[in-house]
């Protein structure tokens, strides 16, 4: 990982760790838990989905590190990952694994969790020198440095979802 490669990636883990606290912190029980259409997630299952995706990507990174050298035919550039935590404009749907089942009761419970693992995360991309881009993730389909981009900036997609329940006619005021 070239240090611009890392300077990127802790400026993105950072970002979006500051941008999900700012949009949660100081919302009601009444704005946690709206939802604006049947089947549209609330903002306390965005967050919920995030406490169960990302200890996932993590270990994925860990389990792909820990295998010898391997190349994929990348389908994804950096760009693409980027333009992919910004460009809402395709719907994705979610695994069943990976869907919130409502065990998520306290939107600070679920902030303190993730915060810790992108503690965890961030230490290991400051400090690290294992050869991400040498390491590849067969599900992904791409090296270990772009999955690690990419769980930054899936984060990044449900921020801009948060948003978008806010905006919504009907979100409560306080």
């Amino acid at each position: 990982m070239s240090q611009d490669d890392r300077q990127h990636l802790i400026a993105h883990l950072e970002m979006t760790e500051s941008w999900l606290h700012d949009e949660v912190s100081g919302l009601s029980p009444a704005q946690l838990n709206f939802r604006y259409a049947p089947g549209r997630w609330t903002i306390l299952e965005v967050v919920e989905h995030l406490t169960i995706t990302e200890p996932e990507y993590w270990a994925d990174i860990q389990k792909d590190m820990k295998q010898p050298p391997s190349q994929v035919k990348e389908h994804a550039t950096e760009a693409d990952m980027l333009w992919y935590g910004i460009d809402r404009s395709e719907r994705q749907k979610t695994g069943p694994a990976e869907e919130p089942k409502g065990k998520l009761k306290d939107v600070h419970e679920g902030l303190a969790n993730f915060q810790k693992l992108r503690a965890e995360m961030l230490e290991y991309a400051r400090t690290t020198n294992d050869d991400l881009k040498a390491h590849a993730d067969p599900d992904w389909q791409v090296d270990c440095y772009l999955v690690l981009l990419g769980t930054s900036t899936h984060a990044q997609r449900h921020i801009l979802q948060i948003r978008e329940i806010k905006a919504q006619p009907g979100y409560p005021k306080q």
